[in-house]
């Protein structure tokens, strides 16, 4: 069976994480979002959002920006084009897997529906 075959096997797992997916499509409505708004968008918690912020910097999809604004600490984080395209390549990879889905509950094959038999 090849990749075609099996869409699923083609997600990316930086994205396909829950907490990561809410960061990535709250940051792809935005140009820009401070560490509180994330927070309230995603509602994790400040050590779950850190974390994850740091897999997404490390994968290359967003920027984090640290700075003060008088004496108060601001961080900023916007999407990288890299992560804008992980984001979307995630989302056609989903649109498939559920057409799969949906052709199979409309009583197709798996081979009528593009699938193995």
């Amino acid at each position: 069976m090849n990749e075609p075959d099996r869409p699923w096997a083609t997600l990316d797992p930086i994205v396909h994480a829950p907490s990561r997916l809410a960061i990535l499509t709250v940051l792809s409505m935005v140009e820009e979002a401070d560490f509180r708004y994330l927070l309230y968008a995603t509602g994790l918690t400040k050590g779950n959002l850190s974390a994850h912020m740091s897999k997404l910097e490390a994968a290359g999809y967003l920027t984090v920006e640290k700075s003060f604004r008088g004496k108060i600490p601001m961080t900023v984080c916007r999407l990288t084009p890299s992560g804008r395209q992980a984001l979307d390549r995630y989302r056609h990879t989903m649109r498939q897997l559920l057409d799969i889905g949906e052709e199979a509950s409309h009583g197709m094959t798996a081979a009528e529906a593009g699938g193995a038999t």
